[in-house]
């Protein structure tokens, strides 16, 4: 990704260390568990016991191929495993296997959007390129105890769901690229943001102060929004990559036709069976949402990236009546408002896209007003228990239907703002939306609006 100044270009290159969502590591059968005991899902493999060998996990390597289908990604049919050697005290062999030479995908296409403009209601779209997508080997984690002065390994590992390198340089428009510095092991998206621009800020201060940028590993505090240094890259450490004599070469077929006869089902990779288990992907999703209900292309970013939003607003529109414009008002601000004040996940709301169908139902068929039904959602939150059209019975919240009662309470209305109805039939007519309220306040906001407004506009003309 490059950025650019009035005097500076910047380049950044992210290396992405993602979980896959499996049952079992990448390379043995222990189990993954998220804050497990330490060393309670360690196999002799994982502690590298002399004599143990790797065995791939099928299921890690399908999500590799649909991670790499989802960035447009060329699938190697062949792909090869290597060993990195390093030493360091959470990886007990001596190295980690990975994909140097030949990794699993390559040359792949990210095209992502987001909201710019003035409003931020402007779909921007970019692209950045992706070089390689590999599997590699989680090594364990060291545990610092400053007060004992010692480190612990934990070899569970897969603890960590997202960690990020960022490597970033500066230069000015037409030179050759700037020194790069890496910031390791970044643990969100916000500081990874927060981290580049750092960096970012300090280099151009180091160039502009007449400094030199050094070919250095830093990390990023998350207190003070710094990057400190860690350990200079000027001799680079030799990993001695060798191929991975205890794996052979990854294939995979491009169909079951294509696979060697006599191997099982079970052990052979279909890029087509995993092409069609692809699931729709985000801006595919925004698409249809936009083309399908009509809706903004802001609303639609906010349903695709609240999890579980989309599948809410969308069960709403199935069980109404109401138009899909007016679905999303609700699930924006009315839903949305009270899930964000009270800080609460889309799947822990208290109304289900039922209830909210329910009381869009009630206002569509005419027998409570749009102030009603806002009422009955803020009621039907504190008790969820309970249902739309029982607290409109329990609380007589329902429409006034009495038509002659309705002509009484304008009327009533009218002879008491004489100063009013005297600016309306001058020319103002804006004033006739106060004697609105006026009835809808005696009716407690029961009243039909288009009726008091015809009576209203009868009696003032």
């Amino acid at each position: 990704v490059t950025q650019t100044t009035t005097t500076t270009q910047s380049v950044v290159g992210l290396e992405i260390h993602a979980q896959i969502h499996s049952n079992t590591k990448l390379f043995s059968g222990s189990r993954v568990g998220f804050q497990a005991p330490p060393n309670s899902l360690v196999s002799f493999f994982d502690a590298s016991l002399p004599g143990t060998l790797p065995v791939l996990n099928r299921r890690c390597v399908e999500a590799a191929v649909m991670t790499g289908l989802a960035l447009n990604c060329t699938i190697n049919r062949k792909s090869l495993f290597d060993r990195k050697h390093y030493f360091y005290a959470d990886l007990p062999a001596g190295y980690q296997i990975t994909q140097q030479r030949l990794p699993i995908a390559v040359d792949g296409t990210l095209t992502y959007s987001h909201l710019g403009g003035r409003k931020r209601n402007e779909v921007v779209t970019k692209s950045v390129r992706i070089k390689q997508i590999q599997l590699e080997q989680d090594s364990g984690k060291s545990l610092h105890n400053d007060y004992r002065n010692q480190t612990l390994i934990d070899l569970n590992r897969a603890e960590g769901q997202l960690r990020v390198d960022a490597n970033v340089s500066i230069h000015r428009p037409g030179d050759h690229w700037g020194i790069r510095t890496e910031v390791k092991n970044i643990n969100s998206a916000r500081n990874l943001a927060r981290a580049i621009d750092y960096e970012i800020q300090r280099q151009m201060f180091v160039l502009e102060s007449g400094g030199t940028v050094q070919n250095e590993t830093r990390s990023f505090d998350g207190k003070t929004g710094h990057t400190i240094p860690m350990r200079d890259k000027e001799g680079l450490q030799d990993y001695r990559f060798m191929p991975e004599p205890n794996l052979p070469p990854l294939m995979v077929y491009e169909a079951c036709s294509t696979a060697p006869p006599g191997v099982a089902p079970s052990q052979v990779v279909v890029l087509e069976e995993v092409r069609e288990r692809l699931p729709e992907l985000p801006s595919v999703r925004r698409q249809r949402l936009v083309e399908t209900y009509g809706i903004l292309p802001e609303h639609s970013f906010t349903l695709v990236n609240e999890d579980g939003l989309m599948d809410y607003f969308e069960a709403v529109v199935r069980e109404t009546k109401a138009g899909p414009r007016k679905v999303i008002g609700w699930v924006m601000n009315e839903l949305q408002g009270l899930l964000h004040q009270q800080n609460l996940s889309v799947s822990q709301s208290p109304i289900s896209p039922q209830a909210l169908a329910q009381i869009l139902n009630l206002q569509e068929n005419g027998q409570i007003s749009s102030s009603i039904a806002k009422q009955v959602f803020q009621e039907l939150w504190k008790t969820p228990g309970k249902t739309a059209q029982q607290i409109v019975k329990e609380q007589d919240l329902g429409m006034v239907n009495d038509s002659t009662e309705i002509y009484r309470i304008c009327q009533k209305v009218v002879d008491s703002h004489p100063d009013q109805v005297q600016a309306i039939r001058s020319g103002n007519k804006k004033v006739l939306n106060k004697l609105m309220g006026l009835v809808q306040k005696e009716t407690k906001g029961r009243a039909d609006p288009v009726l008091v407004r015809a009576i209203l506009e009868q009696k003032t003309s």
